[in-house]
């Protein structure tokens, strides 16, 4: 039988409101460790639907919001002010209600097209020292931002993405490097449809949250998610 594979923090949570719970939590206690090691606290996000929920209970907490700088580990090609953008609908249920000034605010430029925002937004990575904490989430077929399965491994930090098996096809994503540049992961999956990829994670099988993931990475799984790869509470 091959090793399990998971990170040795994995958490296995009630629901989906009780991951998005521990999240907030843990992304709050990251954020004030940071700024007052650093006065600073650099915060990648991820897309999808799993951290929306996180996201909003973040809103209604209390931060010190000027210190907050907000990164994405992935853009859809997409334009500005588009619904499905990730970085949409962090702004919709979060951003927007919170004090983070605007030039810490870092969305991928994606309207410019895959090429060029891939180019400025490594560049803009370069400028800046690792992230304190990258939050990340995982589909149904193992995928995460949005290295898909499949999919040949680039070497620069931001990858321009055609022919994503999710439409658009085209997107910007941070590659593995850029995804583990960090001083701490955090990892949320929820729901019955991410099992299966989850037990394979579990068993070594080579999918793209598992070649991103650090070993001291959290991963905080709902009861729904854990099923078949047998976790328990």
């Amino acid at each position: 039988m091959a090793k399990p594979m998971l990170p040795a923090d994995t958490r296995l949570l009630a629901d989906a409101e009780a991951v998005a719970a521990e999240a907030c939590r843990l992304i709050g206690d990251a954020a004030q460790q940071a700024i007052r090691q650093r006065r600073v606290f650099r915060l990648v996000l991820a897309g999808g639907n799993t951290p929306r929920r996180c996201y909003q209970l973040l809103a209604a907490t209390e931060q010190d919001w000027a210190a907050w700088e907000i990164f994405w580990s992935d853009e859809r090609c997409l334009p500005a002010g588009h619904p499905e953008r990730n970085d949409r609908m962090a702004h919709t249920v979060w951003l927007a209600q919170v004090p983070i000034p605007a030039a810490q605010l870092h969305p991928i430029p994606v309207e410019l097209g895959p090429e060029i925002a891939a180019a400025r937004y490594g560049a803009l990575l370069a400028e800046g020292p690792p992230f304190d904490l990258v939050l990340l989430g995982m589909g149904e077929d193992g995928h995460t931002a949005s290295l898909f399965p499949q999919a040949a491994v680039q070497d620069a930090p931001v990858i321009a993405v055609h022919g994503a098996p999710k439409p658009p096809a085209e997107r910007v994503s941070l590659n593995y490097q850029s995804l583990q540049a960090c001083r701490q992961q955090l990892v949320l999956v929820c729901g019955a449809e991410k099992s299966s990829a989850l037990a394979a994670w579990q068993q070594n099988a080579r999918l793209p949250i598992a070649r991103s993931v650090t070993n001291n990475a959290s991963l905080l799984v709902d009861v729904a998610a854990g099923r078949l790869a047998g976790l328990k509470q």
